[in-house]
């Protein structure tokens, strides 16, 4: 899969010999079941001779158009890459949502940027799909621009598990509110997070359970507590194996104040080895309680000791 950073410099590599692209449209942040949809109807369109093209922006509009209603991204960009790549389209365009990109007219993001810089033969998008200054433009305008053009429109309708939605926003709800396994279910897969293993207080291993210290990237914040989850390194070669981990998302307050910073720190069941410095991915299965404060080291090394062996139980 090859990325490019914007619709211009992707119409820049393009030669008359270049084949017509089917483009999805979309942040595509989760890369949820609704996603997919949209992905497997581009490679529908696209067939053997066409490549499939993923449009999406960076950063996220709602952050030039309203940053104060900004959400957070359930994954960075570079998983968001990774994801993309594995569902086989050929190339991701990353364009960048500026305040001049806002601008554009509707129509003229149709005939010039799609239609002429990514060379769009079809068009797949979601049923809500909004594009052009204002928000001016609808599927309806798509669907007409693209008879004009001699462009084919594809309009998927929302996709629902279980009665539910399948969206972004819903994912962070249930993400938000310790809710993993129906967030999994709309995912496709657990939901994750990823960062750099840096060193901590190094209260764990002072208690009998070494933790990794994660400097998350992953901007979703996931409930306050106790989790169970899977732990991968994330950064290439090295160990490929899923470690089962007992995960605190919190503010230690047996030892810090309710002011202190959220941190994430994961205990890895039967690892030995020093993780300072790689990346580790967090694959966050259940919630299991809300953190406490005890009153005892003692009191916390029995309790960490009975979450720890409950993880083991709910993995095995």
């Amino acid at each position: 899969m090859k990325v490019f950073h914007s619709a211009a410099v992707f119409a820049a590599a393009r030669t008359s010999a270049s084949p017509p692209t089917a483009v999805t449209i979309g942040n595509f942040d989760g890369v949820h079941l609704g996603h997919q949809a949209l992905l497997a109807e581009a490679h529908r369109r696209a067939g053997p001779t066409r490549l499939t093209v993923a449009l999406t922006f960076m950063p996220h509009p709602a952050r030039v158009l309203a940053p104060a209603k900004a959400p957070p991204l359930i994954m960075p960009i570079g998983r968001r890459l990774e994801l993309l790549a594995a569902s086989g389209v050929d190339a991701v365009v990353i364009q960048p949502f500026t305040p001049e990109f806002a601008a554009v007219e509707a129509d003229d993001f149709v005939r010039q940027i799609l239609a002429r810089e990514l060379g769009a033969a079809d068009v797949v998008v979601g049923f809500d799909f909004s594009f052009g200054r204002g928000r001016a433009g609808n599927v309806q305008r798509l669907q007409s621009l693209g008879d004009q053009l001699g462009m084919g429109v594809a309009i998927i309708p929302p996709v629902s598990v279980d009665g539910h939605p399948c969206s972004s926003t819903r994912i962070r709800t249930l993400v938000a509110a310790g809710d993993l396994r129906p967030a999994a279910t709309l995912l496709g897969r657990p939901f994750e997070v990823e960062g750099t293993v840096v060193r901590g207080a190094a209260r764990g291993r002072s208690l009998g359970f070494p933790t990794a210290n994660l400097a998350p990237e992953t901007e979703l914040a996931p409930k306050l507590g106790i989790y169970a989850a899977r732990a991968r390194l994330a950064d290439g070669p090295g160990d490929a194996t899923a470690h089962v981990a007992a995960v605190s998302v919190g503010r230690n307050p047996t030892f810090e104040g309710p002011a202190a910073p959220v941190t994430i720190e994961a205990h890895l069941l039967d690892f030995t080895g020093d993780l300072y410095g790689r990346r580790l991915r967090l694959e966050m299965i259940d919630w299991l309680r809300d953190e406490q404060k005890f009153d005892s080291s003692e009191a916390l090394i029995a309790q960490i000791g009975a979450d720890v062996a409950r993880v083991r139980a709910l993995m095995s």
